[in-house]
């Protein structure tokens, strides 16, 4: 009889994908739904600031719903997924150095809200997957920001200014890599650049999950 319930437990709670619904593989995402999302030509997709910006998909369907579920609704093992993404198209560019990994940091009251940081979950899967070492000190958000997605251009720019601060003390020796979700206009990743600059660190490359653009 235990074993009869717990085997009934197991089945009621059993882990569905977040995309189909399948429970088949007790997963947060099925790989008929991972395989489902595209990847973007292995080229850089802009430079801003002589810094290459490389982005791994376009923002659109499964991709959309992964980073969305993971930022907004709480759901933490779709990290895993998402850095996967990342780190499978970035081992076919066939960079070989080893990286700082600098997730793009939040604001400490919108952390204290959502109980962590998304990106950050991102980054220590992407570091698990690849051997770089996770930085979550070198940058930090000092300025709560308003939402980047409904603000233009120059907007976003004027919304990220002094939002950023560089500890040069964490600085590690070895390159950067930025990684962010999203890069729509790359204000985000600008800023931050700037900022970086301002203390002499120039060897930067960034890394977006998605573009709206391509």
């Amino acid at each position: 009889m235990k074993n009869f319930l717990l085997s009934l437990l197991d089945w009621i709670y059993k882990k569905k994908c977040y995309f189909c619904g399948s429970s088949k593989e007790c997963v947060a995402m099925c790989s008929n739904c991972y395989d489902s999302m595209s990847s973007l030509p292995l080229e850089v997709n802009r430079t801003i600031l002589n810094v290459k910006i490389y982005a791994c998909g376009l923002y659109e369907k499964k991709m959309q719903k992964m980073i969305r579920g993971l930022k907004y609704h709480g759901q933490r093992d779709l990290a895993y997924y998402q850095a996967k993404f990342m780190w499978e198209y970035w081992k076919k560019l066939g960079i070989t150095e080893t990286f700082q990994v600098v997730p793009v940091p939040i604001y400490k009251t919108r952390q204290k809200k959502r109980k962590y940081n998304h990106m950050e979950l991102v980054g220590e899967e992407f570091c698990k997957l690849s051997g770089n070492t996770l930085n979550i000190e070198l940058i930090k958000r000092i300025k709560d920001t308003k939402p980047q997605y409904s603000l233009k251009r120059f907007q976003r720019m004027e919304n990220l200014s002094n939002a950023f601060e560089v500890d040069k003390s964490a600085l590690l020796d070895m390159p950067i890599l930025l990684i962010d979700d999203i890069c729509t206009t790359g204000s985000t990743f600008e800023s931050m650049i700037e900022e970086l600059n301002k203390n002499n660190i120039y060897n930067i490359t960034c890394l977006a999950t998605a573009t709206v653009e391509f």
